[in-house]
């Protein structure tokens, strides 16, 4: 038997239909924006590169409350790509390390558990290079110029796109536990970049640890910044 549908019940409701058709239509469209506009976005891939990418922590041969003061110093030879879906440009970078301090204290839950973080870049006094045979490799900074081979900043990265560059910090002279924890000659350094749209990219990266007389040989000045500006 054949089910009969009464014309004139589909004629009532063919507006709600046409309403629900609508609203759903409404909804696979909102739904696709929301979509397209989280994923159209940089996203900023962050290496690091063999090299000049290391920390090194050295004594002053000063005293603060009896104990001996160090700075810490950290270079890093970054490879950046944008893999997202949007360009955009490198507004700042920060650095943290887990402090080499012994449990249990408020500073411990802070700097070892959490991060200590050294916000704002430090200006080298010299470039990084490395002696080849009789030639000098100069490497290239990322957001400052070079002495010897001047070369144009570019901090904007293109969709599909990356650039190289040196970024170096430098922190204050320090006593204590203000330095990073040491394993096997490496220690763990996170790495934010601020893009100019606010976004924070992050990574966590392993690097080497030198001795000063080691790190002087990419830098003449390494480690001298805030000492050179004081005097």
């Amino acid at each position: 038997m054949e089910k009969y549908i009464d014309p004139v019940y589909l004629n009532a409701n063919q507006g709600v239909l046409a309403l629900f058709i609508f609203l759903f239509g409404l909804v696979i469209a909102s739904f696709s924006w929301i979509v397209k506009y989280l994923n159209n976005k940089p996203k900023f891939k962050i290496n690091t590169i063999d090299g000049p990418t290391f920390a090194c922590t050295f004594k002053t041969g000063r005293i603060y409350n009896g104990y001996e003061a160090h700075i810490t110093a950290v270079v890093l030879y970054l490879n950046l790509k944008n893999i997202g879906n949007l360009p955009s440009s490198i507004e700042k970078i920060h650095i943290a390390y887990k402090w080499n301090i012994i449990p249990f204290s408020l500073n411990w839950v802070k700097y070892r558990l959490g991060w200590f973080w050294i916000k704002n870049q430090t200006v080298a006094l010299d470039d990084f290079q490395i002696k080849i045979g009789d030639r000098v490799k100069v490497y290239p900074f990322l957001t400052q110029l070079n002495k010897h081979s001047p070369n144009r900043i570019e901090k904007f990265i293109q969709i599909g796109k990356g650039i190289n560059g040196i970024v170096y910090f430098e922190q204050a002279e320090s006593w204590g536990a203000m330095s990073p924890v040491i394993k096997n000659k490496k220690t763990k350094i996170k790495i934010c970049i601020v893009d100019s749209f606010g976004k924070r990219h992050k990574k966590v990266v392993v690097i080497p640890t030198l001795e000063l007389e080691e790190a002087l040989k990419y830098n003449p000045s390494f480690g001298m910044t805030y000492q050179t500006l004081s005097n």
